[in-house]
């Protein structure tokens, strides 16, 4: 998208697989989108996911769904997900998992006789990520920031990394076809998507027998599931649908973008400190209030922003439009699917001044920002009533994490080590990041 930007201007048409759609990059040119979704916005139809539902008979989720039927139900999921007074039930089991990871960290630095952790993190982070959206979720833990594991939640993972490996070349390939030629992609996707709804069946089914039996603790605050069921607003099966595609989608995203942070922060131990005297001045203003401190960190929001901006977890973001509109003088007729390239954007110096380096104070300065038109620029969580739905979620689960690691850590990475991107369905690095952690009171 990069490359078609750069020769074919601010928007382009082509067709991929059976996907055909107009691609546009300005933010400006991003208002006219959002201003055409109409009442049921409609995202791109990933028919790998969808194909799958259809072939079990299951239930679409939230992300899958369209028209009344979406709109009827997110409606619901919005005051138990996304509304901003359901943070103070998230904030402190979010807070504990990030605790649970330093202290992880430190056993593992100090079982390493060498006073720092080196290691791809990765899988940790992966780890951290799915014990934060099921705690949130579900209301319980799964115990992955344990040494041993249990089998079933490895297994989840795996199906996990399986199913967005085997979504992306479906992309371009009929699942259909791959079905009745009983391919391998498609065998390998479908066991994928089983296992993780096996394995969130478990864990719905093991809080529905709680709530029947009236064993939840009163006074704690027993997750998202927990209080849909309770509400009973929505099917079951419509629940367990939405609930599986928020875990499922909710770990990678989260993972990898804290990986692209601790990578840049290690590639400017300068940032790092700016971050951790902001932390520390938050920490003692609050006085333990985490809500508190959570307002009180603009550069480690920021952080998150810029790290979004140069790696966002989506190369696009789409929209089917639902009206006639004019772009660039190019008229675009209804029905059309116009994607806006967030990867090329955020590369694009015509949008962002030094678009290569990677500055957060970018997002703090409210004068350039006023004047390069600083709405639609950074849109990693989507916009609109579409937009992602775990996004609060994920935004106080990385900011949490980057404060506890900045209070305890100093991170750094091998000499010389340059990370690109490659594409899996999501922007993931393209080799292992290799990164040390040592604690502050450590040497140098």
């Amino acid at each position: 998208m990069v490359h078609n930007f750069n020769t074919f201007g601010p928007i382009y048409r082509e067709k991929i697989g059976y996907y055909e759609s107009v691609n546009i990059i300005n933010p400006e040119d991003a208002a006219i989108l959002f201003k055409a979704e109409g009442h049921y916005p409609k995202r791109l139809d990933v028919q790998p996911w969808t194909s799958y539902r259809d072939y079990r008979g299951r239930k679409y989720g939230i992300l899958l769904k369209t028209g009344e039927d979406w709109r009827s139900e997110r409606v619901i999921l919005n005051r138990e997900v996304i509304s901003p007074k359901v943070m103070r039930n998230f904030v402190p089991l979010l807070d504990e998992v990030g605790q649970d990871f330093v202290a992880r960290v430190h056993k593992k630095i100090g079982r390493s006789g060498k006073n720092k952790w080196t290691a791809d993190f990765s899988h940790e982070l992966f780890k951290y990520a799915l014990e934060s959206v099921t705690s949130v979720l579900y209301g319980e833990r799964l115990g992955l920031l344990q040494d041993h594991i249990d089998p079933e939640s490895q297994h989840f993972i795996d199906c996990i990394t399986l199913m967005f490996k085997t979504t992306t070349p479906m992309l371009f390939l009929p699942p259909r076809l791959l079905r009745l030629m009983g391919a391998k992609l498609w065998k390998d996707h479908a066991k994928a998507w089983d296992g993780i709804f096996n394995h969130a069946d478990q864990c719905i089914h093991k809080c529905y027998r709680k709530l029947r039996e009236e064993t939840a603790c009163p006074n704690k605050y027993p997750g998202v599931l927990a209080n849909l069921l309770m509400l009973d607003k929505l099917p079951i099966e419509d629940v367990k649908a939405s609930v599986t595609e928020l875990m499922a989608g909710g770990v990678d995203t989260t993972s990898i973008t804290l990986l692209w942070t601790l990578y840049e922060l290690a590639r400017h131990p300068g940032l790092q400190e700016e971050l951790r005297t902001e932390v520390a001045a938050a920490r003692a203003a609050s006085q333990g209030d985490m809500m508190d401190m959570l307002q009180r960190i603009p550069l480690v929001k920021a952080t998150l922003k810029e790290t979004l901006r140069l790696h966002p977890v989506a190369v696009s973001l789409q929209r089917y439009i639902t009206e006639d509109i004019i772009i660039q003088n190019y008229h675009i007729p209804s029905g059309t699917l116009v994607q806006l390239g967030l990867y090329a954007m955020g590369r694009d110096h015509k949008v962002f001044s030094r678009p290569e380096q990677y500055q957060p104070s970018r997002w703090l300065r409210s004068e350039e920002l006023q004047q390069q038109n600083q709405y639609f620029r950074g849109l990693s969580f989507g916009f609109g009533p579409r937009q992602c739905l775990g996004r609060r979620i994920a935004e106080a689960e990385m900011q949490l994490f980057l404060i506890h690691m900045l209070e305890n850590f100093r991170v750094e990475k091998q000499r010389h080590m340059e990370v690109e991107s490659t594409f899996e369905l999501i922007v993931i690095p393209a080799k292992p990041i290799i990164l040390t952690f040592k604690p502050l009171n450590s040497s140098r």
